[in-house]
């Protein structure tokens, strides 16, 4: 399976390597759910788990021949046969046969003090079992990729026991040898030097890379691969994994289409990387990375005046590429730091047109470092900053006037039940809503009040869910008097946005914050969401 100079599979293994990681675990319908959508991305190779490992994984075999692929290969992954075991009668063996998968990839030892330590078996032995347990599952209709693991450790360790192994995997039938830098510690010469080496041994085989990111170097090991001659890349969607997680694929997948030109299957569908990235997220139930290249939300992001009004009079002056190659795009970021040029910009996206020299600008910057002294901040929070922007350049009265409020929080000790109850008076419409609403917590209470007291007038806001609530404090040394700033992102089911508020009251503070996001949702109910 050679795949030409100019060509590169991408082999995911997000299912299995990937729930390694800290915090990462998926159902079985999310598994197959992601199976489906890195299927229709254009992934060739999709490793779904350990068969026998664990019930979910198990399963998802079982179910995922239900799904019939358009490109997408599925592998079970696991080892080589035990030692002084015969292959056919190796369990972990005759169970990766019965996922009844295309493609079996397994591993095999490559250090010789993983082959006498940890197996406790002789070197000879351990080229045995590589070789009969590729041979034996090439016999059985099954496409094998071989992972080296600990490739590059070994090799240091003793070069000529190293590509031994590979030749046995490659006497048995494997189509692909996966070079795995298994602990995450090799630098890019020293991997250049070796991939080439292994390529010139096995040229009318692929060579693989399989890298992870202890040093901060997955993506840069793996694209270093490449370059010396690899056919594959593995890694993880959003870099999930073990430690500090696998080569990050949708950095790697953007750098070899967009930088180096190279040929893949899902080349043609970058421009859905951001959308597959928060997808997983989603899926993973994680708070996306906005400093990731490419996909974060903060990859396209300029904050200094400068900056920021340079990249959008000539995007490339401060831009690698366009935001939107990847699915992204621009953003400015107001805070004190902010010229009257940011601020304009920041307006036009909102569809204001400010005067950026005019007497309402400065005013408004004025507010904006008042603000941002009292412990606002608004380079988060979006939808905060169109509400401050909308009542100052557009005189924005008050959609809805809250007159008064009560929060109480009970505590029944015998029972250890806690109850907030929050009281509201609204004014909306020259009519005053008084509502009161219980939840498990004073901002929730509030939030159910206020809402409850609008849905009559702004029935959109049934849809209007808060999803996360952060608080942050300030001033550390003041202690429980400190100024809190309140981040809180809602969603209308289309859309998120995130709003602020900040004081030594948490409980106004959250209030402005949610507040906000009302405000948000009914000055941009009839527009379309960007889904940011």
């Amino acid at each position: 399976m050679n795949t030409g100079n100019n060509s590169v599979l991408v082999y995911d293994t997000t299912l299995r390597d990937g729930t390694q990681g800290e915090g990462v675990s998926f159902s079985v319908s999310a598994k197959l759910e992601l199976a489906r959508k890195l299927d229709s991305f254009g992934i060739d190779y999709i490793e779904g788990g350990w068969p026998g490992s664990n019930p979910r994984d198990m399963a998802f075999f079982e179910q995922v021949r239900d799904i019939e692929f358009k490109h997408a290969k599925v592998a079970a992954f696991g080892s080589t046969r035990r030692a002084n075991t015969p292959v056919e009668d190796d369990s972990q063996v005759r169970m990766l046969l019965d996922a009844q998968t295309p493609v079996v990839t397994i591993f095999g030892k490559t250090w010789l003090l993983h082959v006498t330590e940890v197996l406790h078996t002789t070197a000879e032995e351990n080229l045995a079992m590589i070789e009969d347990t590729v041979r034996y599952l090439r016999d059985n209709g099954r496409e094998v990729v071989y992972d080296a693991e600990h490739f590059f450790d070994g090799y240091a360790d003793n070069p000529e026991y190293a590509l031994a192994t590979l030749d046995a995997a490659a006497r048995g039938g494997a189509s692909c040898l996966t070079l795995c830098d298994t602990n995450g510690g090799t630098m890019p010469d020293k991997l250049t030097d070796t991939v080439k080496s292994v390529v010139a041994r096995f040229p009318s085989l692929c060579v693989g890379m399989h890298c992870h990111n202890d040093c901060g170097l997955g993506v840069a090991l793996s694209l270093a691969g490449v370059q010396a001659g690899a056919g594959m890349v593995q890694g993880t969607m959003n870099g999930y994994g073990e430690r500090t997680g696998n080569a990050n694929l949708t950095t790697v997948i953007a750098n070899l289409a967009l930088k180096y030109g190279l040929g893949m299957n899902c080349a043609a569908n970058v421009k859905d990387l951001r959308k597959l990235s928060l997808f997983v997220d989603d899926l993973a139930n994680i708070n996306p990375d906005s400093k990731q290249p490419y996909v974060g939300a903060s990859a396209f992001a300029h904050k200094g005046g400068v900056h920021a009004n340079a990249a959008k009079k000539v995007a490339r002056s401060y831009e690698h590429i366009m935001p939107e190659t990847v699915g992204n795009r621009q953003r400015v970021l107001l805070s004190d730091m902010s010229g009257g040029s940011s601020v304009a910009m920041k307006a036009r996206e909102m569809g204001l047109e400010v005067e950026e020299k005019s007497d309402e600008m400065r005013s408004f910057l004025t507010l904006l470092k008042d603000l941002e002294f009292k412990g606002y901040e608004y380079e988060n929070a979006d939808a905060s900053m169109e509400v401050l922007m909308r009542r100052h350049f557009q005189n924005l009265g008050d959609v809805f006037k809250l007159l008064n409020y009560r929060v109480i929080t009970e505590v029944d000790r015998k029972t250890n039940e806690i109850v907030s109850e929050a009281t509201v008076k609204v004014l909306v419409n020259g009519v005053v809503h008084h509502t009161v609403s219980e939840s498990n917590g004073p901002v929730g209470a509030l939030d159910h009040a206020l809402r409850k007291a609008l849905t009559s007038a702004f029935p959109s806001l049934e849809k209007v869910k808060l999803l996360d609530y952060k608080v942050r404090i300030l001033d550390t040394g003041m202690g429980t008097d400190s100024t809190v700033r309140v981040l809180i992102m809602s969603s209308d089911g289309t859309r998120t946005w995130w709003t602020t508020g900040a004081g030594t009251n948490i409980i106004e503070s959250s209030y402005e914050a949610v507040r906000d996001s009302l405000l948000y949702a009914i000055l941009n109910e009839s527009q379309p969401g960007s889904g940011d």
